[in-house]
């Protein structure tokens, strides 16, 4: 399988989507479940509430990784949940060309995450983490950051 650059567009062939459905599990693990499959490799981790049968509350564990870490992936996921088995679909992911700006503003430099298609510009955003802390730190709310951001950004590059 051929590993690409992430900052450029590409088509990753060889995901695979891991899924388990849980109703006996205490919620509160997801976070440090999240993490730890982050941490594993995992592209995406995400928790979707559902119903299940005889009516009880549950959870879907969605996990995407690359096929080459699949024990890994399956290691976590059996020792931190209470899962008896796993469901799998072989996937492809498109990905657009990335990369990072840095934007000046009144409460220091923010990060621009921004996606490229075909060279083209189709997608920017102000890093959450760069926004949060800017506003935690000048007793703002973190709207009127991402607003500013946005503003400067698009400003900058006549968009």
């Amino acid at each position: 399988m051929k590993k690409f650059d992430h900052g450029q567009e590409h088509r990753d062939d060889g995901m695979v989507l891991i899924q388990t459905n849980l109703d006996d599990m205490n919620p509160e693990y997801c976070p440090y479940i999240t993490d730890r499959l982050l941490e594993k490799g995992a592209n995406d981790v995400y928790w979707i509430p559902i119903l299940m049968k005889k009516g009880r509350p549950g959870l879907m564990l969605n996990v995407l990784t690359d096929g080459l870490l699949l024990s890994e992936i399956e290691t976590v996921i059996f020792e931190e949940t209470t899962t008896l088995g796993l469901r799998y679909m072989p996937v492809s992911c498109s990905r657009l060309g990335r990369n990072f700006e840095k934007v000046s503003t009144p409460w220091g430099a923010i990060t621009v995450k921004t996606g490229y298609k075909a060279g083209k510009l189709v997608h920017f955003a102000p890093e959450h983490e760069d926004c949060a802390k800017a506003a935690r730190e000048h007793g703002i709310p973190i709207k009127q950051v991402y607003e500013y951001v946005r503003a400067i950004y698009i400003s900058q590059k006549s968009l």
